[in-house]
């Protein structure tokens, strides 16, 4: 029998046994896993997980890493077998210091990202990263995942915004890779093989990340297009024109925007005219002399006159713009609403977008005329969320049965146009094995030789990102 009262004398913080105070750490965000756990280690210190992943390596015991438990993928779920241990860092919430000559902010990994914002800006910083789980997801997990979100276009992903971290390896040693440097070429690149690992390496228990100027100014707008080939000429001529000030570029359906205004109180269209697609575009000022509204102005009424939009209408006060970012990120609220639902989170090239759309939505219409698309996401960086949901009444366990194949129609599509199937929610379980589908035997192999490197005894997250049999030699395929 394994000795928790040992492993409880190792660290301080908490050790969670009992079943009402593990449930919330065994199941994920959607509610689709569900697993067991020996129990549930909550650290003060870093010096604490170091000490709980040493326990674990020294009986080989399966350790399972948590953040906010806001993931999309079953990353951060243990299985059912109940002989992992799940280690949450939301105890190690502190922000360790602000740089603000330096533009940086030093932190704990389990700092809540909401918290993190709130931070820079009490400095007169901007800490852009913005997901729509922010008041719950951690920087720990972010990292993990190498969140996305809104602010990638002008941003970056996770990765782009750290500059350093700290990991626990899985011997229970801890790295100190907390540089605040933008150059260092001093060796490999360590950082960037621990972010986007989802714990599979090692536990990443704290970050420096970059922080930026405030802009001085937002001028957001709400416009429907004919086609999603408008939109992406759009923002390509604004990409042109204001690079830089360009800050965010969304994209959503008609039938988005209509669940949305059917599902979620106090949403409505700002717009009169109905359309196939509708883009939410802001522009950033950081000068307090220049504002942007002329300028949107002036591309909008030329995109008009060309066709490329048919209404457009732009925020007039902080309060109509926070009103049309909620129709943008109220649509999986909205989804949730009517039921089940089946979704893709991939990537393409800008411009095959409009390709991939013209080929794959009749091809699943055809195959499948009762399933409504839920398609929204961040235009800007290529990454779609290419959702599904049974029309109402029909069977919706029957709806779910058919998602492998949908799966399969919708993923080929996107690698035969140069994309992927995972663009910010990260493999976990829920893509690992389609992910192994699509890569090379080489590229499989240099992975699983990370992977064995750094964690010889496969107690890190089992059973996430790569399949088993990839480690246990048993498909000589991937070798």
């Amino acid at each position: 029998m394994t000795d928790l009262a040992d492993l409880e004398s190792r660290f301080s913080g908490r050790l969670l046994t009992e079943g009402e105070d593990t449930a919330p750490f065994l199941t994920d965000w959607r509610g689709i896993w569900r697993g067991k756990a020996l129990a549930v280690a909550q650290p003060d210190t870093v010096e604490g997980v170091a000490a709980i992943v040493r326990w674990c390596a020294e009986r080989g015991i399966a350790l399972v890493p948590q953040g906010g438990n806001t993931g999309m993928s079953g990353g951060a779920t243990p299985d059912a077998d109940g002989k992992a241990l799940v280690l949450s860092l939301a105890r190690l919430a502190r922000i360790r210091a602000i740089d603000p000559v330096n533009d940086t902010i030093t932190l704990d990994a389990g700092c809540i990202l909401a918290n993190v914002q709130q931070s820079a800006e009490q400095a007169d910083r901007l800490f852009p990263l913005s997901l729509a789980a922010e008041g719950s997801c951690t920087i720990g997990g972010n990292l993990a995942t190498n969140a996305g979100g809104t602010g990638v276009l002008r941003y970056g992903n996770a990765r782009d915004l750290c500059l350093g971290i700290e990991v626990v390896t899985a011997q229970g040693e801890i790295w100190d890779g907390l540089r605040g440097l933008r150059k260092d070429n001093s060796g490999y690149d360590l950082r960037d093989l621990y972010i986007g690992s989802e714990g599979t390496l090692g536990v990443i228990t704290g970050a420096v990340m970059k922080l930026f100027p405030r802009p001085t100014s937002l001028t957001t707008c709400f416009v429907a297009c004919p086609s999603i080939k408008a939109a992406t000429t759009i923002l390509a001529r604004l990409k042109a024109r204001y690079d830089s000030q360009l800050t965010g570029f969304e994209i959503l359906t008609d039938q988005c925007l209509a669940l949305v205004e059917a599902h979620v109180p106090g949403c409505r269209s700002p717009l009169s005219a109905r359309a196939p697609w509708y883009a939410l575009i802001e522009l950033a000022s950081f000068d307090p002399d220049i504002d942007m509204h002329d300028a949107m102005e002036g591309l909008l009424a030329s995109a008009f006159e060309e066709g490329l939009l048919d209404d457009a209408t732009i925020a007039v006060s902080l309060s109509q713009r926070d009103d049309f970012w909620r129709l943008r990120e109220s649509i999986a609220e909205a989804q949730g609403a009517i039921g089940k639902t089946i979704k893709h989170d991939i990537s393409l090239p800008i411009s095959r977008i409009d390709e991939f759309i013209a080929k794959t939505l009749p091809a699943i219409a055809g195959r499948w005329p009762d399933m409504l698309p839920v398609v929204f996401g961040h235009l800007g960086d290529g990454n779609l969320h290419f959702n599904f949901s049974p029309v109402a009444g029909s069977d919706q366990d029957a709806f779910l049965a058919e998602q492998d194949e949908l799966n399969s129609i919708v993923h080929d599509m996107v690698v035969a146009l140069g994309g992927s199937i995972s663009a910010e929610h990260g493999l976990g379980v829920l893509r690992r094995d389609e992910a192994a589908r699509f890569k090379s035997p080489v590229e499989m192999g240099l992975v699983c030789a990370i992977k064995r490197a750094l964690d010889p005894r496969g107690i890190l997250n089992p059973g996430k990102v790569l399949p088993p049999e990839t480690l246990n030699g048993k498909d000589a395929s991937w070798l």
